[in-house]
């Protein structure tokens, strides 16, 4: 229960977005989320987060990352990014911004939203509105 008790940043959090602070929550919550997690935006798995909670000594399955991760995105912590057919990217920076996709690597940078323009959309169906626009450009290195 230790992990419950120190910052209530975290479950302050967590009971706002109306999710139960469970202990994986809140840990992985810290992990992710809170004041000494990271101090730039970054993009991770739940493979990478998994691997990453082991070695701070989190007992969590993976099944429980993928869905934590899923409930921070839908509470509006986290933004999620999918590439291709692979793992989806979920992202701490939820500001106006794309992706470059390193497609060698599977590393993913961001990109400043003026630093990138989109014309030619096609109007929303009737009822409907544009949400947001993602646009994610793919690299690789050159051969030879």
């Amino acid at each position: 229960m230790a992990l419950l008790t120190g910052t209530s940043t975290e479950l302050d959090r967590l009971r706002t977005a109306g999710l139960r602070p469970t202990r994986q929550r809140v840990a992985l919550a810290r992990l992710l989320l809170g004041p000494g997690a990271h101090p730039r935006p970054r993009h991770v798995t739940a493979e990478a987060l998994h691997i990453e909670a082991a070695r701070a000594g989190i007992k969590v399955s993976l099944a429980t990352i993928y869905n934590t991760l899923h409930q921070f995105t839908g509470a509006g912590f986290l933004r999620e990014v999918v590439v291709d057919s692979g793992p989806s990217y979920f992202d701490t920076n939820l500001g106006e911004h794309h992706h470059l996709y390193f497609e060698d690597t599977g590393e993913l940078r961001d990109v400043d939203a003026a630093n990138v323009r989109v014309t030619g959309l096609p109007a929303a169906p009737r009822g409907t509105e544009v949400a947001r626009v993602d646009v994610v450009v793919r690299l690789r290195h050159r051969k030879g």
